[in-house]
């Protein structure tokens, strides 16, 4: 009897851990220790999710991170393959972020979380500022709400029953 062996199939999205923390459960028989991952998952065509999972070990808690991401895989219309139509601005909990369109040759201007989530989105020219609280998983969340909030051109002309150089003027 021949066994069928299943080649690995290539990867579709990039896969990139942002954050992983010990969290400890004091209880009465001592420390329990489990841990949480971050993990922000895109194609870098416009596709990108961030999903978070715990565990007793790391990459356990990454390999929930990942099947979480994918599940909450959100799509980002990209203007010229490199930046966003408008300004936009993301809050999650204290954390707000400010996400801005950029001429060609600006390169990625954001910092910690905010950058992975541009990057694996497939933005080339963008300028992001984060502002109030500082934790990874809020900046993060607070970017992808910016990112959901764009429109394009077309969608607006829609919305409004208007053409689109009525919308661009």
């Amino acid at each position: 009897m021949q066994r069928k062996t299943r080649e690995p199939r290539e990867k579709q999205f990039e896969e990139l851990v942002i954050d992983v923390k010990s969290v400890v459960k004091v209880t009465k028989g001592g420390r329990r220790r489990r841990y949480s991952a971050t993990v922000v998952v895109g194609d870098r065509k416009g596709k990108v999710g961030l999903g978070i999972g715990k565990a007793n070990e790391v990459p356990d808690a990454i390999k929930k991170a990942i099947q979480d991401a994918n599940k909450k895989m959100i799509t980002i219309p990209l203007i010229d393959g490199r930046t966003v139509a408008h300004e936009a601005i993301g809050y999650s909990g204290a954390a707000r972020v400010i996400i801005k369109p950029a001429p060609a040759g600006t390169g990625i201007i954001a910092g910690g979380s905010v950058r992975a989530i541009l990057e694996l989105a497939g933005f080339r020219d963008i300028v992001s500022k984060s502002l109030g609280a500082r934790t990874k998983i809020n900046t993060a969340t607070a970017a992808l709400n910016a990112l959901k909030s764009i429109k394009t051109p077309e969608q607006v002309a829609a919305l409004r029953g208007k053409t689109v150089e009525e919308i661009l003027g």
